[in-house]
């Protein structure tokens, strides 16, 4: 299994839409080029003016309408990659910047293969609305003055209600972290989620990170249930298929 340093990653999803581009777009989810940088930028860690960087260097190697970085010889970091990834096709390549993306991606092309569906928009919007958000938070909480100095616990993984917990001596916050492709939009709370902050109050965190479309901003709530936020309770029935079989 291939291992990815942070900028190895950042240049090889510049290489991939640089080569790719349009269809690149297309098979994420992407409405905009300005999106992708955005969402794939804060998923893995790195400003978006990054992969836009990395994209314009790779430009002059690959037919399309951008001038991209002419003037500028390619960097030998970028070159070695380029030489190792330039044979591979579209869809394995597409397999590599998910796999660095993309949330339980084994599970999602498991998933992908049975259906056989185009799961483009659900990649975009599951990358927002997850890591790109989360990853962004992990970025700019420390810019926030209720979370100066406070240590930062990834709880994503535990299913506990919360994103991240937050703490400094005795005093701890849970953080909920919500992405918008928008300016504005619905955000929803699992059941956990909402008896945890109704729980805990001015401890629980609802943090939002709106507009991946253009630029984003954030947006938080403590005590986001008493907030002056209107949350409307909704109710889904599943409708589950089986197959029974005795032994």
């Amino acid at each position: 299994m291939n291992t990815f340093s942070t900028r190895d990653k950042a240049i090889l999803i510049g290489l991939y839409l640089s080569k790719f581009d349009k269809d690149a777009l297309k098979i994420l989810g992407f409405e905009s080029t300005k999106q992708a940088f955005n969402t794939l930028g804060y998923c893995i860690g790195v400003k978006p003016a990054s992969i836009k960087n990395y994209r314009d260097e790779f430009d002059p190697y690959f037919p399309n309408s951008r001038k991209g970085w002419h003037k500028r010889h390619l960097r030998d970091y970028c070159k070695k990659l380029l030489d190792d990834f330039n044979q591979i096709d579209f869809s394995d390549l597409t397999a590599i910047i998910k796999s660095f993306t993309t949330k339980n991606n084994e599970i999602e092309q498991i998933v992908e293969n049975i259906n056989k569906k185009d799961y483009s928009e659900s990649v975009a919007k599951r990358l927002i609305t997850g890591a790109a958000a989360e990853e962004y938070f992990k970025i700019e909480y420390s810019t926030i003055p209720e979370f100066e100095h406070f240590n930062l616990n990834d709880t994503t993984k535990l299913a506990c209600g919360f994103d991240f917990h937050l703490t400094l001596a005795a005093n701890y916050y849970c953080v909920e972290v919500k992405g918008l492709n928008e300016l504005s939009g619905s955000v929803s709370l699992t059941e956990k989620e909402f008896l945890v902050a109704q729980d805990i109050r001015e401890k629980y965190c609802l943090f939002i990170v709106s507009n991946f479309r253009n630029k984003p901003f954030h947006q938080y709530f403590f005590d986001p249930i008493n907030s002056g936020l209107l949350f409307k309770k909704t109710e889904t029935k599943i409708i589950q298929t089986t197959y029974l079989t005795k032994i």
